[in-house]
């Protein structure tokens, strides 16, 4: 007797430790989706339902075992019932159960659904054998046609998230035109004002020493009288005219 008893105690020990670690699992899955719900993703989601699914798994295995007298043999009877605020009861169950009375011992220790559920179950599963096997095949040709319909959409949206995911995001906000001509523009000096007397450009640009060289249309010569090799005549004539007139006539 001894013996049995002591694995009946290991017995529910291991189902506790599973119990607890089955709520533990529930109670942070319940606290990701309500804390976490913007950033939870559906891998972690699926870790969190395996870990649950394992745990159920585990207990199974320990209930099917046969490790001392099966659970399905032994009869829970309370031995007390009270109205009144029971602390050790309310403390053990975690604040779920303030007191053990009489109207709530039939819930907490029934082995069977509630008499209401059970017979609202029964009338469901009699209107489905029933059902005809026409009426059936039409509800199932029925939902065959949402579920198509729903997929199509869906087929189509994905469709189009990929379209637009392949094209470029940003829109070409330059010309290639205009990239050419501003480098015609720096390099060559195309399309700039010819430098006026002083070296100052008459749309008020100073262009750079190698630029008026390499550009034959804006080479000018240091004095700013006109383009290199080609000196006025008329600046000629004075300049001899100059050099033969005596300083002091």
């Amino acid at each position: 007797m001894q013996r049995e008893e002591k694995q009946l105690d290991m017995l529910l020990e291991a189902v506790l430790n599973r119990l607890n670690d089955i709520k533990h699992s529930i109670g942070t899955m319940i606290h990701r989706l309500e804390n976490e719900y913007e950033t939870i993703n559906w891998p972690t989601f699926l870790d969190n339902f395996a870990l649950i699914s394992g745990h159920l798994t585990g207990l199974t295995k320990i209930l099917s075992s046969e490790i001392g007298t099966p659970l399905r043999n032994l009869t829970v009877l309370p031995l007390l019932l009270t109205p009144e605020r029971d602390e050790p009861l309310l403390q053990l169950t975690e604040g779920r159960i303030p007191v053990f009375s009489h109207d709530l011992v039939p819930d907490y220790l029934r082995t069977k659904p509630d008499p209401g559920a059970e017979s609202r179950m029964a009338t469901h599963e009699a209107k489905a054998n029933n059902l005809l096997t026409e009426t059936a095949m039409k509800q199932v040709a029925q939902y065959t046609k949402v579920i198509s319909h729903v997929w199509d959409i869906v087929s189509k949206a994905k469709e189009e998230w990929d379209s637009e995911a392949s094209r470029p995001g940003i829109q070409q906000t330059s010309s290639m035109a205009d990239t050419q001509a501003l480098v015609a523009a720096v390099g060559l000096g195309n399309g700039l004002a010819i430098v006026g007397p002083g070296g100052v450009p008459n749309s008020g640009i100073m262009i750079p020493p190698a630029i008026r060289q390499a550009s034959p249309m804006s080479a000018v010569s240091p004095s700013g009288a006109g383009p290199l090799g080609k000196m006025p005549s008329g600046i000629k004539t004075n300049i001899k005219s100059a050099n033969q007139v005596h300083p002091y006539r």
